[in-house]
């Protein structure tokens, strides 16, 4: 028996399990994955690392920037570059005048999440297939690959709104009522397609940008050098990143490989840059729930059940890391008001990791 389990090891669910840990309870975070961060991904692949999900951090908020501070002061962050060059059709490459920092990890941005997760209880490689109501007026969960249960007496689902839907639906409305199921329902993502691509060292010209966004392409969203995020990189690698149009064409589609080849074929002809067409290497990954479209109105979505449940996450009144993190924090002191109301102070969160 655990006080909190959480659900989902992505930004929102580790906001949230450290602020509660921190409190004083018991917190188990369950994972299915076998990594922390959830779209803030990395993946070690040729002997470098590649940024598949969010690509860096543009703090705005007061509570993102302390946090880009902090991990900037313990070389976890620096600022990759000030401007995200623009591409039209019939255009040349736009250049903008403004600049604003981004931020990435030199080692990946899964390494926020590492760091984020830090001094927590973390199950990972453990998806959970079933929550039911025990006699003994608990949570019950059932986890897939071990058929293992575990117990607790709150629970915060912090997974994008149409898994979380896929879980809580069979607890009925005999516990969840129809209002909170249709407020779930409604949550909306854009899926996209991100293709990661290495070069032979010997291609040329590499861009001048680091970062170009397709502002009307009907298949390209985004593209990043990304080895230039690495240090002494031993040879150039690309992600790109779909329009939500293109992965929503190819969501079901079981081989990604020519999708992805098609991504930096239209690259390619986009960017004038032939050799983008012949990679070394290639590895395609679908992220399914992007970027919340349509999101929840308010920072949590609880439900009026006998025990705790919140549902938390990027898709909670806003989207990107800064939101997630808010969730997280606000589904903190949600699931604190139902149970001890032990001291929960945000404004102190991130003194938690000095």
């Amino acid at each position: 028996m655990t006080d909190i389990a959480v659900i989902g090891a992505g930004i929102a669910g580790l906001a949230c399990a450290q602020q509660l840990t921190q409190a004083g309870y018991s917190v188990l975070v369950v994972e299915k994955s076998r990594g922390l961060g959830g779209r803030v991904a990395t993946r070690r692949l040729h002997g470098t690392w590649a940024d598949h999900g969010a690509c860096y951090l543009k703090p705005k908020g007061e509570l993102l920037r302390r946090f880009v501070e902090l991990l900037s002061d313990r070389d976890i962050l620096k600022v990759w570059t000030d401007k995200v060059y623009e591409l039209k059709s019939n255009a040349p490459i736009y250049q903008p005048t403004s600049s604003c920092p981004r931020y990435v990890a030199p080692g990946g941005m899964s390494a926020i999440a590492k760091f984020f997760g830090q001094g927590l209880e973390v199950l990972l490689n453990q998806r959970v297939i079933a929550i039911t109501l025990t006699p003994e007026n608990s949570w019950r969960l059932t986890l897939e690959s071990s058929n293992e249960e575990l117990t607790a007496r709150a629970i915060v689902v912090a997974i994008p709104a149409p898994q979380a839907l896929m879980l809580l639906t069979p607890l009925g409305e005999s516990l969840l009522d129809a209002v909170f199921l249709d407020n779930l329902r409604a949550v909306e993502f854009d899926p996209c397609i991100s293709a990661i691509a290495g070069y032979f060292p010997t291609s040329q010209p590499l861009p001048v940008w680091k970062a170009l966004s397709f502002m009307d392409d009907a298949d390209l969203a985004w593209i990043g050098l990304d080895s230039s995020k690495r240090s002494n990189p031993q040879q150039p690698h690309f992600v790109v990143h779909s329009s939500a149009d293109f992965a929503q064409r190819h969501l079901e589609t079981q081989d990604l490989q020519p999708a992805g080849e098609h991504l930096l074929q239209r690259a390619a002809e986009s960017l004038s840059l032939p050799w983008l067409n012949t990679p070394d290497w290639i590895q395609v990954h679908r992220w399914r729930y992007a970027f919340p479209t349509r999101p929840w109105h308010e920072a949590v979505l609880s439900a009026e059940t006998p025990l705790p449940l919140v549902c938390c996450g990027d898709w909670c009144g806003g989207n990107l890391i800064e939101g997630a993190m808010l969730s997280g924090l606000a589904a903190a002191e949600q699931i604190n008001n139902q149970m001890r109301h032990l001291p929960l102070d945000n404004i102190n969160f991130l003194n938690i990791f000095n």
